[in-house]
């Protein structure tokens, strides 16, 4: 085809709203156009670009047993109130209303529909194991679309399901589709880096994340400088950081009026002291409607407890009070009642810990003896001279009310968890492909079952 017969709109100046180079350079290229926020027009030089990308991605998919389907972007909210992901995703799913009234919304993945669409045909052990894939466009919300192409509202995605009988299945789909994800960033020339990683809102176990290193990134990576280490920063675990409850007080009790003050960093200002002196509560409400007994055999609250320059994970500290209070769900509230019951923004560790509804998980850095400004547990007032032992007493050697977990975000300097030496970097990067394995929770909660060889029915596996 001539230049003459086709549209390539080039361009000398660089647009002012374009802040990264591989923007800059697909508009002045004449590979893309934007028609309004995070919404762009697929020119023809781009889109013989995306097929090409396209090709290599049917190809590999193919060849690793995937079948190719398609399915409606337009999708039934009812699905989605099911599994609950509704909620997860918040504003970022785009919902609407259909001259009936019926709810609906424009699809940023499809694991509803795919499990819907299973649960109406698959009934039997020897129908798995069963490998879908399509290559569709998706929607998301986006608050501020930006960087291109890379944070948009409308684009395209090659999303891939597998359905099992058993975990050996699945572990073997999910090792034949990671190394695809190798064989597809390589054919395309992307390096990458494959990370271990939380699955977010899409749920279940395992999870690993390819990440382009970049700048220009908006998520974290965490390495360790030995080699042998890669997650993501939800994800990031740290090495063994020794703590104790002893230490000698500093001093008696002093409260300090801290009235209005927008952060700890202001705080840290009026009482003297850096954040990293500092203690950080904040209170997670359970789900547990059991009433509270001594020793928190069903806890209301969970209280997490870091250092003030440091900040709570909340995917960690989701594992540690499931594994160690046998709380399943819980989440930050900021309401009205709790915030009356707790002081939120004035609260303490010694409240919590002597709340007989409430459990306590403690960061390593803050679990030190001696000197802590922290909260006074009234509102407009922190204290100085917070001794652990002083202020709480046997309460912290009760492994059923206080618990010294990894809750933070990993840093930089961290000792690496492969625990030989290793420091641990953080690096900017991008997320290009993620591979997860689901589990149970879609087909569970939409009906997605099968019989097996002895004719017991069970729910679907599913990567």
């Amino acid at each position: 085809m001539r230049w003459t017969q086709t549209l390539i709109p080039t361009s000398k100046e660089t647009p002012a709203d374009a802040q990264i180079v591989s923007h800059q350079l697909l508009l002045r290229a004449g590979f893309i156009r934007q028609l309004s926020a995070g919404v762009f027009d697929m020119l023809p030089l781009g889109f013989r670009s995306l097929q090409k990308a396209v090709q290599i991605v049917r190809e590999e998919m193919n060849a690793i047993g995937g079948a190719e389907i398609l399915l409606p972007a337009l999708q039934p909210k009812e699905l989605w109130e099911r599994t609950g992901r509704d909620k997860s995703y918040g504003e970022n799913l785009f919902a609407l209303k259909d001259r009936h009234g019926r709810s609906m919304v424009l699809g940023p993945t499809h694991e509803e529909v795919i499990t819907e669409l299973i649960e109406a045909y698959v009934s039997s052990y020897k129908q798995l194991p069963l490998s879908l894939y399509q290559i569709q466009t998706k929607f998301r919300d986006e608050y501020r679309p930006r960087f291109g192409l890379l944070r948009v509202r409308e684009f395209l995605m090659k999303d891939a399901y597998s359905f099992h009988a058993d975990e050996a299945s699945l572990g073997k789909t999910y090792d034949d589709m990671y190394r695809a994800y190798e064989r597809i960033f390589t054919r395309c020339g992307i390096p990458f880096v494959a990370v271990e990683a939380e699955s977010g809102p899409i749920g279940g176990s395992a999870s690993h994340e390819f990440m382009v290193l970049t700048d220009a990134g908006e998520d974290t990576i965490v390495t360790s400088d030995n080699n042998n280490y890669a997650a993501n920063l939800e994800k990031a675990e740290t090495g063994d950081r020794p703590w104790t409850f002893g230490g000698e007080p500093t001093g008696e009790l002093l409260k300090v009026h801290t009235p209005g003050l927008p952060g700890i960093n202001e705080v840290g200002k009026v009482m003297g002291v850096k954040p990293k002196n500092m203690l950080k509560t904040l209170i997670f409400r359970t789900n547990d409607s059991k009433p509270a007994q001594e020793n928190v055999t069903h806890p209301k609250w969970v209280a997490a407890i870091v250092r003030g320059d440091h900040d709570v994970n909340e995917a960690k500290l989701r594992q540690a009070a499931k594994k160690h209070f046998q709380a399943d769900q819980i989440e930050l509230i900021d309401d009205p009642q709790v915030r009356e019951k707790w002081a939120i923004g004035f609260c303490g560790p010694d409240k919590a810990v002597n709340d007989v509804e409430t459990v306590v998980l403690v960061d390593s850095d803050a679990a030190q003896g001696g000197f802590w400004a922290t909260g006074a547990n009234e509102i407009d007032y922190h204290v100085r001279h917070f001794n652990w032992f002083r202020e709480c007493g046997d309460r912290l050697a009760d492994p059923r009310k206080v618990v010294v977990a990894d809750i933070r975000n990993a840093i930089a300097g961290d000792p690496s968890p492969k625990n030989d030496g290793g420091k641990l970097v953080t690096r900017r990067g991008i997320e290009i492909g993620h591979v997860f394995k689901l589990g149970t929770k879609y087909s569970v909660a939409l009906g997605a079952t099968f019989d097996d060889a002895r004719g017991q029915t069970l729910p679907i596996i599913m990567g």
